[in-house]
């Protein structure tokens, strides 16, 4: 079994066809073929049922291919960690961020991480915890940052709490009730959910219930920061999220907190991460930029030089 053909079951699985992985591979369809039926031979089972419009994998395939990617990704990591340890700034990060990291910590760290790492890829997915566990596992997805997802998380990823939780009322600058103080003035206004589940519209019930309140107006469902941001700066919805919003240069210049005196409790923000494989050092020095806005760790790590001769903003 060799690198290229754990290589090569993916480019199927992703592409769908023989024809397609090989155009994608730059490779002859016939030699494609030929890798595949060496593995299949050697693992004894096939990893692929033959279709009238393509390849679908079986479900022996699947767990082989999930397997290879984890493989194939710890490779590429490998591969990025040593010559960032050896000053090249070279590689990719892909991180996992629910929209409060991004407002409070991606905003902070994204100017000195370019600074370190100026030739390093850098991919962020705006999300949460359960749509992120697979790249986590496979090592696609270097770490996620965001609530807690209050789940039992799979062997081999960690979890870290590194802020408590709150959530405030926010309106956009110069609400007409931006002066209420409890949630008793707001039972008229129409609200944002920020979730495609039932969960948050749950919450936001749950809270107006638990003070004896009639049911929220939920006028709007969105599941992205830009449409979020966009609808409170643009209408007189409200959204209950978290406190961290405001600290972020861009959203407290259009938000404002309107400060009931109830209290609004929220998932602690968390970092989850495999706890088998550490960081490379552009993804371990950006985690330590994000978590230095947090105050847990005193400073990031530092960057290691370029060699001389090699010029640190120049990919390979």
């Amino acid at each position: 079994m060799k690198l290229h053909q754990l290589r090569d079951i993916v480019a199927i699985a992703d592409h769908g066809s023989l024809r397609a992985a090989a155009r994608h591979l730059g490779m002859a369809q016939p030699t494609l073929t030929r890798s595949l039926s060496d593995l299949e031979r050697e693992l004894g089972a096939p990893l692929f049922e033959r279709r009238s419009k393509g390849m679908a994998a079986t479900e022996l395939g699947q767990a082989f291919i999930r397997r290879s990617i984890a493989i194939l990704n710890d490779v590429r990591h490998a591969k990025e960690e040593f010559e960032q340890l050896r000053g090249n700034a070279i590689g990719s990060v892909t991180i996992g961020l629910s929209i409060v990291a991004h407002l409070q910590l991606y905003t902070k760290t994204l100017r000195p991480f370019r600074r370190s790492y100026p030739g390093v890829r850098l991919h962020v997915i705006e999300g949460f915890y359960p749509s992120l566990e697979l790249g986590l596992g496979d090592g696609s997805v270097d770490f996620y940052i965001g609530p807690d997802p209050d789940l039992n998380l799979p062997p081999g990823l960690h979890k870290e709490v590194l802020q408590s939780g709150h959530r405030s009322v926010l309106a956009r600058m110069g609400h007409p009730l931006a002066n209420a103080t409890s949630l008793m003035e707001l039972v008229d206004a129409e609200w944002i959910t920020t979730s495609i589940t039932s969960k948050a519209e749950n919450e936001l019930g749950d809270l107006f219930k638990r003070y004896g309140l009639p049911p929220p107006i939920l006028a709007l469902q969105c599941q992205s920061a830009l449409t979020l941001l966009t609808s409170l700066a643009n209408s007189d919805l409200l959204v209950m999220a978290p406190s961290q919003w405001t600290e972020s240069a861009f959203a407290n210049h259009i938000l404002t907190t309107i400060h009931v005196r109830e209290e609004i409790t929220a998932p602690s923000i968390v970092l989850v991460k495999r706890s088998d494989v550490p960081l490379s050092p552009a993804a371990g020095h950006l985690l330590d930029l994000m978590k230095r806005v947090t105050g847990n760790v005193e400073a990031p790590r530092p960057s290691r030089p370029a060699l001389p001769g090699r010029r640190a903003d120049r990919g390979r």
